[in-house]
């Protein structure tokens, strides 16, 4: 088993969660956590947004900069998603013990269902955020149903259903919202109000139009391929059957669980030994609703893992970030990774967005003396073995190691671009060529902080080429492909790189053809290293460099062909990284291009463990050797 080196935690962050039960090693000997624990965490989470809730308690107005949706879409949306959360608590308690939370979020939804209340909501249009809040309404609802909806009054219930009957014949955004109407008419439906099922049933059937195969979706037409796979697209068809009951069309049911069943024999290894999932795509700062699909699948009798790993990658992710800092000492999701750190969102993201991070919790509508929480913990899958991973339908390549824990994802498919021949910016979330548990991509991308992970042209006044739209070229064994079309600044000509990847251990060979007009720079860089304590410390010599942690993460580019007399360089950036305040990456440059298509071959390091003396020799077929400190 591993002892992983990544990702130091902070014994002191877990201050900020005053009530947690003592350790279980005997049922839970690699992370000590429990359900229990889980219960108290959810219990934090709940009780600290009392001081931000509204008089009537139907909106949440917690502090931050507002979404594009305006504080009060962001106040329903802290309603709805810490609702989900409580549901969760209140079905998996059988309603007791937690009154106080069933009075209050029934008394907010008489006061946010009530249109001419000071405390109501805001009204279920085309495209609108509050789509979104009903869906967690609705799994809420149907949830708590003999505690909660089974004791409104009439009045309410009728004005509960018809402000989520905004949803019928509303216009709605063609990804995974899809599945946000289906489930809030399914809930209609089960309470014998007005609802499509028309609508129900084209939303389902647009799911199928976004399967790949092997248990993937993309998120609506592209390659669209992030966590929405998790939180979205695999849990909302599990929690629709929930609702649907016997109305469910069982065919269909049993093909859900199947993809699901398959998507999480590949989700199970997204997670580093230290708890940390794989940092790729949008919305991260939902972080560890990153486990939903592992308790969906114990819900839908539709998993391949023991309950034992279920259990232990849960929890490993849930310690993962409250020892380091979240929920904050006010108990509070930030929007971050870690703490605060506003460039991992997006225009949709306010204050509140953090809570849909309350799907992870989803497992506590299992028993207590479910097996996924009586069996003992085992292990992950990093812990145990190096793995290679090849997935086709997201074309990556996942390769993790036991030595220390780390997960690494080469990306050769997931631009999350329209299809042709719509354009979109570059993201350093979608377009690095690597992603892993232990580093995140420099975000914002810049000139001078968006080069790891990216191969690029540089204009003559440094200005990189972004990796833009992904053209995969397969994915098989040891080995990942694809190209992409490099355009200098002021120019309309595009010239192809072409990139193999060949990933063996922590190491990844990039074979790279280069198009590029004569005299042009090309730079590399590879993995970016953060760290709040210090700045990376950072070390070059003849055709390599490289950046090193505290803590022994350490970050190699090494050129092992066509990169005569390139420059080597660690580049420093500040409050850029998700993972620290300082961060690092080193990277190659070739100073002059010779013109037409020119072969690039560079290994690329990622690595952790305590700094060892010695060196590595590589050595080129013409007998060159090259020694390059460990």
């Amino acid at each position: 088993m591993s002892a992983p080196h990544v990702s130091l935690p902070d014994p002191t962050h877990l201050a900020n969660l005053p009530h947690l039960p003592p350790s279980d090693p005997l049922t839970s000997p690699l992370t000590g956590w429990t359900r229990a624990h889980w219960e108290a965490i959810a219990d934090r989470l709940l009780d600290a947004l009392t001081p931000y809730a509204s008089p009537g308690l139907a909106q949440y107005r917690l502090p931050g900069p507002p979404s594009h949706s305006g504080p009060w879409s962001d106040g329903l949306e802290g309603f709805a998603r810490s609702f989900l959360l409580a549901a969760f608590r209140i079905g998996g308690s059988g309603g007791q013990g937690v009154s106080g939370l069933i009075e209050r979020y029934a008394a907010g939804l008489a006061a946010g269902s009530d249109p001419r209340g000071p405390d109501r909501w805001p009204p279920i249009t085309d495209r609108s955020q509050p789509m979104v809040e009903a869906a967690s309404l609705a799994i809420a609802l149907h949830e708590t149903r003999p505690w909660i909806w089974d004791r409104l009054d009439d009045g309410v219930r009728q004005r509960v259903a018809d402000w989520l009957g905004g949803f019928v014949g509303a216009v709605v955004n063609d990804s995974n919202w899809r599945l946000f109407q289906v489930i809030t008419e399914e809930f209609l439906a089960s309470v014998g109000a007005p609802h499509s099922r028309t609508e129900i049933d084209a939303g389902l059937a647009r799911l199928e139009d976004w399967y790949r195969g092997e248990g993937w979706y993309t998120d609506g037409d592209g390659r669209k391929f992030d966590y929405y796979n998790a939180w979205a697209l695999h849990l909302y068809p599990v929690l629709w059957a929930r609702i649907a009951g016997p109305r469910a069309d069982p065919r269909l049911v049993a093909e859900h669980r199947t993809r699901l069943w398959s998507f999480l024999h590949d989700h199970q290894h997204f997670f580093g030994a230290d708890g940390a999932p794989v940092h790729q795509g949008r919305s991260l700062t939902y972080r560890f609703a990153t486990t939903a699909p592992l308790w969906a699948g114990v819900l839908a009798d539709a998993t391949p893992l023991p309950p034992g790993r279920t259990r232990r990658l849960a929890s490993g992710a849930l310690k993962h970030f409250a020892e380091r800092g979240v929920p904050d000492a006010q108990g509070l999701l930030t929007l971050g990774w870690y703490g605060r750190f506003l460039p991992v969102t997006q225009r949709y993201s306010g204050p509140a967005s953090p809570y849909w991070a309350s799907k992870a919790f989803l497992g506590l509508l299992l028993p207590a003396d479910h097996p996924v929480w009586t069996a003992p913990e085992e292990p992950g899958p990093v812990e145990t073995a190096d793995v290679r991973l090849a997935l086709p339908a997201p074309g990556w390549l996942l390769h993790s190691t036991a030595a220390d824990g780390i997960v690494r994802l080469v990306n050769h498919g997931s631009d999350r671009l329209p299809p042709p021949p719509a354009t979109a910016e570059d993201s350093p979330h979608y377009a690095r060529f690597a992603y892993s548990s232990a580093t995140a991509p420099e975000t914002p991308a810049a000139p001078d902080t968006g080069l790891d992970n990216h191969i690029a042209l540089l204009a003559p006044d440094g200005t990189p080429t972004p990796r833009g739209r992904i053209h995969p070229l397969g994915v098989a064994g040891t080995r990942a492909a694809s190209w992409h079309r490099a355009v200098l600044p002021g120019s309309d000509e595009g010239h192809r790189i072409e990139t193999v990847s060949v990933a063996h251990g922590a190491w990844e060979v990039r074979v790279h053809r280069v198009d590029a007009p004569p005299g042009t720079p090309v730079r590399e860089g590879g993995w970016a290293v953060a760290d709040d304590s210090a700045p990376p410390v950072a070390s070059t010599g003849p055709g390599w460099a490289l950046a090193r942690r505290a803590d022994g993460l350490t970050s190699t580019v090494v050129a092992l062909h066509g990169w005569q007399d390139a420059g080597t360089a660690v580049v420093h950036a500040v409050g850029a990284n998700a993972c620290g305040h300082h961060s690092a990456t080193p990277c190659l440059t070739l100073p002059a291009h010779p013109g037409g298509t020119h072969l690039l071959v560079t290994l690329v390091v990622l690595r952790a463990g305590p700094e060892t003396n010695g060196e590595v020799e590589i050595r080129f077929p013409d007998g060159t050797r090259e020694r390059v400190p460990r």
